[in-house]
């Protein structure tokens, strides 16, 4: 693994105008593509001491064996170049947003001489303007086939179109009046294309023009008692009023604009986006990406801008509405001026109609990201590929069908707790987990702060266990083996079944420390291993390297669920013992509240925020609490909160770190 001091740039060597920079590794790929106003001070930043920098920024400094930069006079001009490198040398570290499905397209062939209306997806192609995407495609259908009764233009196939043109005879849509039979001469190309602008012009968003048109010429018919005329165009509006009641009407100002929303975690980030032309949402897509970078939302909405409109001038609305600014919104906002020929506004909503839409796409960007991390973990296909990765990544002799997973939990060397999480076939068993409260050492009155200790004495109790339980199934065997399963109760003896693999939520240390308890009860056939949530590497007893599984990996994504249900689960253990600890030592001092009083509250509230959150009166309404003894609870409480407030430690309950205010 190179150092990025080897390949540092000579102090005074990096320009300080805008510019784009490469990365590349070892052998010469392109790892990483980056712009900034100023070179030398963004890209000076990437060489500072490697525990300042963000995890995935390390990890990419540290793959990286050379920079290279490129020097242009704007900002725009960086812009469109880091645009263009990223799509032409496809960065691993670089944010790709891919679909998380197909979406279809309504497309007319305006390139054509008879332009040809169809539902389709995948790519687009040069001379066809498309409509949508849209969730459903059934549902564009129905609303074309509404439209060609008023837009009669051609929706046939080539095949088609051909033959009716050497028999001379339309098909089954010329009959009816949904097509203008260009095939056989009843309309000019030129009519024909008259038709096509319609259509488009419509789908575009322009519909009070022509259902206004529409009904001029049909109480202009009734007046001149052309009445079989008048009712074809009152069944034309109905048509195009039933399809505009398909399209919900969400801004009355007639806004065209691209609304978009991010949801996000530690991993990975959806991105939904709603199409609304002429007030109306015209369609919806999504996007899933692995977080590859340390940048945050504003960073993320800049990447993702800049994907999305990268080829798509014709897609570009007058306003774009995003849950953060880009940090270079006035560059971003010039870019996509100039990409449409005319002003582009980049907007955060704050109020009223546009913030609650962009709060329906933020819940459905959230709904995409859950359904992508089920859809990936249950998958069997991906979950077998998952654990043969991870058996070739660490050189086991079989696939860990079942892995178990570790991790401590305290807050200042207090209330200590471990978990252990079991997953089988990739797939989570709760009813395996597991909790444990760690014990002072021998010798010792009080629980320290030692992570390294805490996980030895977690590993030797579980697999201390393990060898009981084996004991005890081999003392009552059967012909297929050992009695895995306990004969006074029919249930099957959980702590019997060894792991195929042993996770630790930590580094060296806390491997070795796991390894060592192994060794001490004489288990030597289970592996085990440990992931570092700095840099997400995979840690090996007794070696110095650790092993580095790609950010694409199904490996390393199964690993690191393994390890955040873990740390979640230990967590959650951590926080419920805090919190009655907390309601015991604060109401020890309540006169007559004895133990059974206290319990009795606590089971009643079910948490301190919740007592705390409750008055007097609530509070005397439980069992055997009268309403001196609740005003004694609420002063106790009252004060407690307030010093908590004036202290100066919090915990961030997602990673278990201490927050320290200033």
């Amino acid at each position: 693994m190179p150092s990025p001091a080897s390949y540092r740039p000579e102090p005074g060597s990096i320009p300080t105008q805008p510019g784009v920079y490469r990365f590349r590794d070892g052998k010469g790929r392109v790892i990483y593509v980056g712009k900034a106003k100023s070179l030398r001070p963004r890209l000076s930043s990437y060489f500072q001491d490697i525990g300042g920098l963000h995890p995935r920024t390390a990890s990419m400094v540290t793959s990286a064996a050379s920079v290279e930069w490129t020097v242009v006079k704007t900002e725009v001009e960086a812009l469109q170049l880091e645009y263009s490198w990223i799509k032409e040398f496809d960065p691993r570290f670089n944010v790709k947003y891919r679909d998380d499905k197909s979406y279809p397209w309504l497309a007319v062939t305006v390139g054509e001489e008879f332009p040809r209306v169809m539902v389709g997806r995948g790519a687009k192609r040069k001379g066809t303007r498309y409509f949508g995407p849209y969730g459903h495609a059934w549902a564009i259908r129905e609303t074309v086939d509404l439209l060609l009764r008023v837009f009669p233009m051609r929706s046939c196939s080539n095949g088609v179109f051909k033959r009716s043109s050497q028999i001379g005879r339309p098909c089954l849509l010329g009959y009816i009046d949904k097509c203008a039979a260009p095939c056989v001469g009843n309309v000019t190309a030129e009519q024909h294309r008259e038709i096509v602008d319609d259509f488009c012009d419509f789908m575009a968003g322009n519909t009070t023009a022509f259902v206004k048109r529409v009904e001029r010429e049909m109480y202009a018919a009734s007046e001149a008692l052309d009445f079989e005329k008048a009712a074809r165009l009152r069944d034309d509006l109905g048509a195009l009023t039933k399809a505009l009641e398909k399209q919900a009407v969400v801004l009355g100002d007639g806004t065209d604009a691209d609304v978009i929303a991010l949801a996000e975690d530690p991993l990975e980030v959806a991105v939904q986006i709603f199409y609304v032309r002429g007030g109306r949402i015209k369609g919806q897509r999504g996007w899933v990406a692995d977080r590859t970078d340390d940048g945050g939302t504003p960073e993320l909405v800049q990447d993702f801008l800049l994907q999305l409109y990268g080829d798509e001038a014709d897609a570009i609305p007058r306003e774009v509405l995003v849950p953060a600014l880009p940090p270079d919104a006035g560059v971003m906002e010039e870019l996509l001026s100039d990409r449409r020929g005319s002003r582009v506004v980049i907007r955060v909503p704050q109020r009223g109609v546009k913030l609650s839409l962009q709060e329906t796409v933020a819940g459905n960007a959230k709904q995409s990201l859950v359904l992508h991390k089920t859809r990936r973990a249950s998958d069997l296909t991906t979950r077998n590929r998952a654990l043969e990765e991870i058996q070739q990544a660490l050189a086991l002799d079989e696939v860990p069908l079942r892995i178990e997973c570790y991790d401590v939990s305290n807050l200042q060397g207090t209330e200590v707790v471990a978990s252990m999480v079991v997953f089988e076939d990739g797939l989570p068993r709760k009813g395996e987990y597991r909790r444990f409260v760690i014990k002072p050492e021998p010798g010792e009155t009080t629980v320290g702060q030692n992570d390294v200790a805490h996980m030895h004495q977690v590993i030797t109790r579980r697999f201390r266990r393990l060898l009981d339980e084996q004991a005890r199934s081999q003392a009552v065997t059967t012909d297929s083996g050992p009695m895995l399963v306990d004969p006074e109760t029919g249930r099957p003896r959980k702590f019997a079944y060894p792991p195929g693999l042993v996770v630790v939520d930590g580094g060296p240390p806390q491997v070795a420390a796991a390894q060592q308890a192994l060794s001490e009860l004489g288990i030597t056939d289970i592996p085990v291993c440990g992931l570092a949530k700095r840099l997400e590497e995979v840690w090996l007893p007794a070696e110095d390297d650790p092993v580095i599984l790609p950010r694409t990996s199904e490996g390393l994504y199964l690993l690191q669920r393994v390890r955040d249900e873990a740390h979640r689960f230990a967590i959650t253990h951590h926080r419920s013992r805090r919190s009655k600890t907390m309601v015991e030592s604060l109401l020890d001092d309540v006169p007559g509240l004895g133990e059974v009083r206290r319990k009795t509250l606590l089971k009643h509230f079910g948490s301190l925020k919740k007592l705390r959150l409750a008055d007097a009166a609530e509070i005397a309404m439980v069992p055997g609490i009268g309403p001196r003894t609740a005003e004694a609870i609420k002063a106790a409480v009252a004060g407690a909160d307030t010093t908590r407030k004036n202290a100066a430690v919090q915990v961030n309950t997602a990673t278990g770190e201490i927050i320290e205010e200033h």
